[in-house]
């Protein structure tokens, strides 16, 4: 199936829940000769000049407004200046925070582009990404200094309480400004993969520009909004978080991680910070949903529910429609490397989706093919191909690491006339009987055994569509030549193997069919099926059991 932009025909109208209005759009940045109006600061610097004393982040009691924050990030900028450091890259390790925003927006500002990364990292991470770096500057907060002086022992590690003394040095930011082009890179995030070596996704401020404007106009995002803030800084679901809020003229509200140990906690704070609008990775809604927490505070303002990362489990998402009527439920699609999303689908209240929910229609601007082993377009209903995606919102490729570049970032092999660059996702779709796209998992979770090829995510859908189970997450066992299945819920195991050998071939009916009280989870909000599995084999050794 190949899926582009160009023309209307076949797009669904949009719900008037989400359709935009003149107040959710986006003023073009920039008016006035601004110096930003091509780089990623446009929104923060509109904001900055139309609307000063308006909030723009809050993080606990602490409250920046657009004004604040511009002027010290411009500040911080100065700092890098005079210091030598700007233009390069920046490792700013820290943990969430409004001082990390500006750390961010300062090294945009100094001509450079930063590198978020968490202080509880690994040494050999750290070490990997520090490498393919170059070796930069580190920025980090007092409270996180030691440790990240220890993470990163050969660098030169500056603190930024005490950066930003010197007034704002107009010229020399004028400067920088003048010399970042549109294509240079704004951020880099690494993967969070377990195994082999981390991948740095160089994404510019033009991907940025298009992606968050897109985004923007395309959900209607308000002045009034307020983003209650998941993600973690290093995941790229924090891009729409702080981005969209700036671009919308509205405020993102920093929930610290802490919280999300105590889901009671959790809500309240969501309460207590008026948020209007959850962009967060399914699992964390699972979280919350999962224990029982949405009723534990009044969250009647959320009028926008963003969900990604992970197919939304029915039950959870049935929970969360029914806490808030009122609301809108969005599922969004994308890689990293496409900068955040490419596809998405307003959940219909009064549809039926025994498929689950599909990927939906690209954003403005994104192309997107499913294409089969062959390279050709896969468009006949039950088919299933890779999905990729191409537009100018794509990431520029892997930081220092050509060869996956080349590997991933590939030309359209559909035509060859001109350069055309599409993305290879590695995630598996399939073509509904409705013409939908319904995600199948990644093209590197499918397993096989004893010579059957089998698609974990398949397995999973077909335990939640079984009464009493909220979710499933499926692993393969190689020690044991066996799939095995963890579910969260009341049922049966014996009853789910037998409704499950209805809906799957035989060879992935998993040996293995075991409650857990909840899903271990990675720090991008997907659950750790490694986790499970070792959870699994320790639960064995301790019963004396191989």
């Amino acid at each position: 199936m190949a899926t582009d932009t160009q023309g209307g025909a076949g797009r669904a109208p949009r719900p008037e829940a989400v359709r935009s209005s003149a107040a959710g759009r986006v003023a073009a940045p920039g008016v006035g000769g601004a110096p930003y109006s091509h780089t990623a600061l446009a929104f923060l610097e509109h904001g900055a000049l139309a609307h000063p004393g308006r909030p723009a982040v809050r993080e606990g009691d602490v409250t920046l407004t657009y004004g604040e924050l511009f002027e010290r990030s411009r500040r911080i900028a100065t700092d890098l200046l005079a210091r030598g450091l700007g233009g390069g890259p920046v490792i700013v390790c820290m943990e969430k925070c409004a001082e990390a925003l500006a750390v961010f927006f300062g090294t945009l500002m100094a001509g450079g582009f930063y590198v978020p990364v968490d202080p509880s990292a690994p040494q050999g991470r750290a070490a990997s990404l520090y490498d393919r770096l170059g070796g930069p500057l580190v920025v980090t907060g007092e409270k996180d200094l030691p440790a990240v002086t220890s993470l990163f022992p050969t660098a030169r590690v500056l603190d930024s309480s005490g950066m930003g003394a010197l007034p704002a040095d107009d010229a020399a930011l004028a400067r920088a400004a003048r010399d970042v082009a549109g294509t240079d890179v704004a951020y880099v995030l690494f993967t969070s993969g377990s195994t082999g070596e981390p991948k740095g996704v160089a994404v510019s401020h033009a991907a940025i520009l298009e992606f968050v404007s897109t985004f923007v106009e395309t959900f209607g995002l308000r002045p009034d909004d307020v983003l209650a803030s998941q993600a973690p800084l290093d995941f790229d679901v924090s891009v729409k978080d702080i981005y969209g809020s700036l671009a919308a003229g509205g405020c993102v509200a920093l929930l610290p991680r802490r919280l999300f140990s105590a889901p009671a906690r959790l809500v309240a704070e969501i309460e207590a910070s008026g948020a209007t609008v959850l962009v967060w990775a399914a699992a964390a809604l699972c979280l919350v949903s999962g224990l029982r927490a949405l009723g534990e505070a009044d969250l009647s303002r959320l009028r926008l529910v963003m969900f990604s990362g992970e197919v939304m489990p029915a039950e959870h998402l049935r929970r969360w429609m029914g806490e808030l009527p009122g609301a809108t439920f969005v599922n969004l699609y994308g890689p990293t490397e496409v900068t955040c999303n490419c596809l998405y689908h307003v959940v219909d209240r009064d549809r039926d989706y025994p498929g689950g929910v599909p990927l939906g229609e690209p954003f403005p601007g994104r192309r997107v093919l499913l294409l089969d082993e062959g390279g050709l377009p896969a468009t006949l209903p039950g088919t299933v191909g890779e999905l990729y995606v191409g537009g100018s919102a794509i990431a520029r490729g892997y930081y220092a690491d050509p060869e996956r570049t080349r590997a991933a970032f590939v030309q359209n092999p559909l035509s060859d006339a001109l350069p055309e660059t599409l993305y290879r996702t590695g995630d598996l779709a399939r073509v509904g009987e409705d013409g939908e796209l319904y995600f199948r998992g990644r093209a590197d979770n499918q397993v096989k055994l004893q010579g059957h090829r089998i698609e974990l995510e398949e397995v999973d859908a077909a335990f939640e569509r079984q009464p009493g189970v909220e979710r499933c997450r499926c692993t393969l066992d190689e020690r044991a030549s066996r799939v095995c299945a963890f579910f969260e819920g009341e049922a049966d195991p014996d009853e789910l193997r037998r409704a499950v050998a209805r809906l799957v071939p035989g060879s992935a009916v998993p040996a293995v069919i075991e409650r857990v009280d909840a899903m271990p989870l990675l720090r991008n909000g997907k659950v750790d099926r490694a986790a499970l599995l070792e959870g699994h084999r320790a639960r064995r050794a301790a019963r004396g059991v191989r």
